[in-house]
């Protein structure tokens, strides 16, 4: 690569970290950022820097005006904050109940959900509504999100930039419908919300806490399709998630 792409490269990177932490100053984040105002106020939606391992940050105190699936849709707005802004066709946002007992949270959208702007729409989300179908549950039963709201380039993984400053918006989401049950669907999504590093071979199945919810980690559709052997035991991960949830995971 010639020196100019190089410092194209770089000029991106600190452009995308300069408003990562700009974001994070008028989320609330108390430590001083360089050029980013001053915080407004202790809102939902910080991503602290711990070190993988260190448990799930403490649910913010009440506020005053709660927060809603409207509000948080209508701060993230036509997002710019990452560069993945620059080749996505649609925000993929999150589709459901805002009432759910379940919130499954996912990788990234692909590019049907790209194409369409819902998430889980294509091949895996398909199974992941017939999974829910064999237990009697509609997908306008449970509430479903992803890390990332945009879709990565040839559906790469999130760089850590992309899922930092893109997950406090799934946190708020999962904070202002307060399910009985969240379900990590995969490693990334796992990673993300347990700050964690472990495979999900060792994750899958087991019930974390999560700011006063319950946690279950399950592979990813998209893996039960390129290993079908799994799927049995997504359906006992699947069993377990309805089983806490309760009341057969309507709402």
């Amino acid at each position: 690569m010639s020196r100019r792409g190089h410092a194209a490269d770089l000029a991106e990177s600190v452009r995308a970290l300069r408003d990562y932490f700009a974001y994070l100053g008028r989320s609330g984040v108390l430590f001083p950022i360089p050029g980013a105002p001053p915080p407004a106020s202790a809102k939902a939606a910080t991503i602290l820097a711990t070190s993988p391992g260190d448990p799930a940050p403490a649910p913010p105190a009440p506020q005053a005006t709660a927060d809603t699936l409207e509000k948080i849709r209508d701060d993230l707005g036509d997002c710019t904050r990452c560069r993945l802004h620059q080749t996505r066709r649609n925000i993929v946002f999150g589709v459901g109940n805002p009432k759910a007992r379940i919130v499954f949270v996912g990788e990234a959208p692909g590019a049907d959900e790209d194409a369409k702007g819902e998430p889980f729409v294509g091949r895996a989300g398909q199974l992941l509504t017939n999974m829910l179908k064999a237990f009697g549950l509609n997908r306008s039963d449970v509430y479903i999100c992803n890390v990332l709201k945009c879709r990565p380039p040839e559906n790469r993984d999130p760089d850590p930039v992309e899922a930092q400053t893109c997950s406090p918006f799934m946190l708020r989401q999962i904070r202002a419908i307060r399910p009985k049950v969240v379900c990590a669907l995969g490693k990334h999504a796992a990673h993300t919300l347990l700050r964690t590093t472990d495979p999900i071979t060792k994750l899958r199945g087991k019930a974390f806490d999560f700011e006063g919810t319950k946690l279950v980690p399950a592979f990813h559709p998209a893996y039960l399709l390129r290993n079908p052997r799994s799927q049995w035991e997504a359906r006992t991960d699947l069993k377990k998630v309805l089983e806490l949830a309760g009341n057969g995971g309507k709402p």
